[in-house]
């Protein structure tokens, strides 16, 4: 009997190890910070009580119960948080393009390494004690989840990304009002997006523009990197229906110069607008983008 397929939202333990070393840093941390991890809410220093959790590797001896110690014979931490002026939002775009898979892997999709990433963003969240929200960028309309914080507020975003199947032309122009009466001045939005719709990239602009600190995750696959078509193919877009038959081999030198070039400008672009970016394969673990974002900030 076969093994059934695991969620992109179901965390592997090891990966779960390697979150727990990683942190999400806002560009104005240095500006905004008071004691803690950073200037959102922080565990171990914070003024309220939070509830006991069992002890991981690398926490602070300091913050251990002693007392429920002696009474159960197992280490537990008690976790205290302190309220942050800033909220993390996570943006996921939904549209169709995010369905594409690769020739290798047909059965995991650039929107299952992106929710993968999502989850995993949000458990670094839930860890740090930050507030965070989300917003998932459809063709039918966004859908809006409020920041809050705890376990019962991830598992609700994860409750709402597990049914989520990619479609249709997200129309991020419609919603940009949606993002300014959601998102405050301080606020660090994080958009999943493998970055092709330029409406998605005009949206991540407005908002840098506006004062408040943008990130962009910009999904790829690994055929998108490799161009590993070696005959035929027919090449669609699933949102605009156009497509394009020609002989990989012969067309894949002259791709991956244009593809590179496109990615050039885009950072260009997004660096200009002092947008922090990270492209992410969707072979690879959805770590080494986390690390590789926010290493500049001495976190990871």
């Amino acid at each position: 009997m076969s093994t059934p397929a695991l969620s992109p939202l179901d965390l592997p333990p090891e990966l779960r190890t390697r979150l727990r070393a990683l942190s999400i840093v806002p560009r104005r941390a240095a500006a905004l910070a008071s004691a803690g991890m950073h200037d959102s809410r922080n565990r171990g220093g914070g003024l309220e009580f939070a509830q006991y959790r069992a002890y991981e590797r690398g926490d602070d001896l300091r913050a251990i119960d002693w007392k429920l110690y002696a009474r159960s014979d197992k280490f537990f931490v008690r976790d205290a948080e302190r309220e942050s002026p800033i909220a993390v939002w996570f943006v996921l775009d939904a549209s169709a393009s995010m369905g594409q898979a690769d020739l290798a892997r047909p059965g995991w999709s650039r929107f299952d390494a992106a929710r993968r990433l999502v989850a995993s963003l949000i458990e670094i969240a839930l860890y740090q004690g930050d507030r965070f929200g989300l917003i998932v960028e459809a063709a039918e309309g966004p859908i809006v989840i409020a920041p809050g914080g705890g376990g019962r507020h991830r598992d609700r975003l994860l409750l709402s990304l597990a049914p989520l199947q990619p479609g249709g032309v997200a129309r991020w122009e419609r919603d940009v009002p949606v993002f300014g009466e959601q998102m405050g001045r301080n606020d660090l939005i994080l958009i999943v997006s493998d970055g092709f719709d330029e409406t998605c990239v005009a949206t991540a602009e407005r908002l840098a523009a506006s004062g408040r600190d943008v990130a962009l995750f910009q999904v790829l696959t690994a055929d998108e990197r490799d161009f590993p078509f070696a005959q035929a193919y027919r090449f669609h877009d699933p949102e605009t229906g156009q497509e394009i038959v020609g002989d990989g081999r012969a067309l894949r030198q002259d791709y991956l110069t244009r593809f590179a070039a496109a990615r050039a400008a885009l950072s260009a672009r997004l660096e200009a607008r002092g947008i922090r970016h990270v492209a992410h394969f969707a072979d690879e673990s959805a770590d080494l983008p986390i690390r590789t974002l926010f290493r500049a900030a001495g976190r990871a």
